[in-house]
């Protein structure tokens, strides 16, 4: 059974930095994407950064590019996400998603497309 634990989130002000963290288990990394989502009260969730493990290709969108990093421990089965220069539009509940990959690509950063998800966890950004 495929399970993901994220924690690290919490209150930063603008500017500062967090780094979440999402276990693991289940699952081998081979053949999977791992991504970063978040999402606010009322609105969709936003697809934030992915990684293939197998080739490290990475992704991200617009709004994060440059001040965020996705990263990966395979031994440990871990997943990370490197926030610096958090802006209050950051606020959200991030969660950790996994799925197979296409073949050679990953598929869109896109909630439909995930098949396995953790459970959460708030970051507040102040201004």
């Amino acid at each position: 059974e495929v399970q993901l634990v994220e924690s690290g989130g919490g209150l930063v002000q603008t500017g500062g930095s967090l780094r979440l963290s999402c276990s693991a288990s289940g699952f081998a990394f081979d053949g999977y994407v791992l991504a970063w989502f978040r999402q606010v009260p009322g609105k969709e969730r936003e697809g934030v950064s992915c990684i293939s493990p197998s080739d490290s290709l990475t992704y991200y969108s617009d709004s994060v590019k440059g001040r965020f990093t996705i990263s990966i421990d395979g031994a440990a089965n871990m997943v990370y996400l490197q926030m610096n220069n958090l802006q209050p539009e950051d606020t959200a509940v991030y969660y950790c998603a996994t799925t197979l990959t296409w073949g050679r690509t990953m598929p869109p950063l896109i909630p439909k497309w995930y098949r396995d998800w953790g459970q959460g966890t708030q970051v507040t950004v102040s201004s």
